[in-house]
């Protein structure tokens, strides 16, 4: 049986994570999407991240929700009153 060498594995989950927070990040910035299917998206990204980092929340809000939250901003304008608390960041 194979051993996995922990920093490789931390690598691979790493070079996982860019790719998967760009193609988000492209996906909103270019395709043409509702605020709830980008909301959706985003939201989906988080867990995934979120699964192959758990307890890694903070991090995940620091750099990528505020990433996530800029581009939302610029396609979307501000979240009007109310939106704040279904905002993907805001946790």
């Amino acid at each position: 049986m194979e051993t996995v060498n922990p920093i490789q594995e931390e690598e691979r989950k790493m070079r996982l994570l860019r790719v998967i927070v760009d193609l988000t990040a492209a996906v909103l910035a270019q395709e043409r999407l509702s605020i709830d299917e980008a909301l959706d998206l985003v939201n989906g990204t988080r867990r995934t991240v979120l699964r192959l980092f758990p307890g890694k929340e903070e991090t995940y809000h620091i750099i990528y929700g505020r990433r996530f939250e800029r581009i939302l901003r610029d396609r979307f304008g501000p979240p009007r009153r109310g939106e704040e608390q279904a905002h993907p960041t805001s946790a």
